[in-house]
């Protein structure tokens, strides 16, 4: 059994090294190895050359600054899956991942005959609540610890994509520059009637972004605001519209395209966080 892990790294240098050295200390189920890829997306603090030197067997693949997550993670996998792998990980830098990730990972992939989708939760620091995994319909996080559960979509930050499920679904969106990527693929596999599951056992921690988002915050200046929205981890419309068109239907891309932009202009008329930004 052959296993791509794919990161997506950017200034994190310290993050990302942790999260390496988590990956390099997994149990490792029998018959099972796994190359790590890596995509440094334009790295000026350091963090090429460090892996580079601590962790030499990493497959390094270079971008310049312009990728974030989600172009980062399709360049990653468009590269590993030249040698077509068993099964894919997908891991985010700033998760600090168990040292039974991998092997319970494919465990639950095997209970499904590897035809499935597996998501595994994360919990923040303080070890009081699950923060990132997979998701219902609605947008809620499964919060089910102690049984392996159905979900609907899912948070990119530890996610297991079988070689079978690769070949239907295919890679991430290029459409996407950083967010929603994860939330498409998961969508588009449940189109094709993929099942996804979230596994009994949280496998990694990453506390939540909390902060109330730039372009959204009224206490941010209107100029920085219209900036931060539209950057690629703001929330640019477009790629917005062509989420909810795409899954949902046009009436609401179209009406979320203008809210968007309301509640930059005016953000003290929203309270609460929709589930894009959780």
């Amino acid at each position: 059994m052959r296993v791509a892990i794919l990161i997506t790294a950017h200034n994190r240098k310290e993050k990302t090294l942790s999260c390496l050295e988590q990956v390099g200390r997994q149990i490792i189920p029998p018959r099972c190895n796994f190359q790590v890829y890596l995509v440094e997306d334009g790295c000026t603090d350091g963090t090429t050359e460090a892996v580079s030197v601590i962790f030499p067997e990493v497959a390094i693949i270079h971008g310049d600054g312009s990728l974030f997550w989600n172009r980062g993670m399709w360049t990653a996998w468009n590269q590993a899956a030249k040698e077509d792998f068993d099964g894919y990980i997908w891991l985010n830098d700033d998760t600090v991942v168990y040292l039974n990730m991998l092997k319970v990972l494919l465990k639950t992939s095997n209970k499904f005959n590897d035809q499935s989708i597996i998501v595994g939760p994360t919990q923040d620091s303080s070890h009081s609540k699950l923060t990132y995994g997979g998701r219902y319909k609605k947008g809620k996080i499964a919060n089910t610890v102690g049984k392996i559960t159905k979900v609907d979509f899912f948070n990119g930050n530890i996610v297991y994509i079988p070689r079978n499920v690769y070949q239907k679904v295919g890679n991430l969106d290029y459409y996407y520059t950083h967010s929603k990527g994860d939330f498409d693929y998961g969508l588009r596999a449940g189109k094709l009637g993929i099942n996804i599951y979230q596994t009994a056992e949280i496998l990694g921690e990453c506390d939540l972004h909390e902060d109330l988002d730039s372009w959204c915050n009224p206490q941010v200046p209107f100029r920085k605001r219209w900036l931060m929205l539209h950057r690629p981890n703001g929330m640019p419309p477009k790629e917005t519209f062509y989420f909810e068109r795409k899954h949902f239907n046009i009436l609401l891309a179209t009406f979320h395209y203008f809210t968007i932009y309301l509640r930059c202009i005016i953000p003290q008329l929203w309270r609460v966080k929709t589930f894009y930004e959780t």
